[in-house]
């Protein structure tokens, strides 16, 4: 008669992965809930700061229930590298809404491109970011702030879909290099 060996080593390893599975799932899902740059209010002075959660430590207390929240940086910091950390109760209490990608993602969204008047939909932020017009007329990157002036700057600025920011852009810096024409009368050519 064979032994069950097999089939007790089979079983204990589909309950190990299945386990694994759960666990790695809640570790996943905390690491990216929790990764990126917030801006939230310091209790301390009760200013603007961006911050960044520990997204790892965050992760690999998840499987236990509740992930253990605590800052990995703060633009306060090194100075007030000591603090309670009392902001980490803002992202506890609601980590989508204080996401920076999240606030200027809901700011353009059904907004129109100063230039080009465009509507803005869906952000692709690693392929084209969209840029500003600022007061003064200039076409200002997003990587030209800190991350805990973005109320104020959307405050003052208006959006400018990626196409008009490169056009624009290059329009101003280099306006020995561009012919403007007026638009033809009647319909536009047809592609035929």
């Amino acid at each position: 008669m064979p032994t069950p060996f097999p089939f007790v080593l089979g079983v204990a390893v589909l309950v190990g992965l299945g386990v694994l599975y759960v666990f790695g799932r809640r570790l996943g899902t905390a690491f990216l809930k929790y990764r990126g740059t917030r801006v939230v209010v310091c209790p301390e002075n009760r200013e603007m700061v961006a911050v960044t959660v520990d997204a790892g430590h965050a992760a690999f207390t998840a499987p236990q229930g509740r992930p253990d929240l605590r800052l990995e940086s703060c633009t306060r910091w090194p100075e007030k590298a000591g603090c309670g950390q009392e902001c980490l109760g803002q992202i506890a209490s609601a980590p989508e809404a204080c996401l920076l990608r999240n606030i200027l993602d809901d700011w353009y969204q059904g907004r129109s491109c100063a230039f080009c008047r465009r509507s803005f939909h869906a952000l692709r932020w690693h392929e084209h970011q969209p840029g500003l017009l600022a007061p003064d007329g200039g076409i200002v990157a997003w990587d030209g702030f800190r991350a805990e002036q973005v109320v104020d700057v959307l405050a003052t600025h208006e959006p400018v879909c990626w196409d008009c920011r490169v056009a624009e852009s290059f329009r101003r810096e280099h306006p020995e290099l561009v012919t403007d024409r007026a638009p033809r009368p009647g319909p536009p050519p047809s592609m035929a």
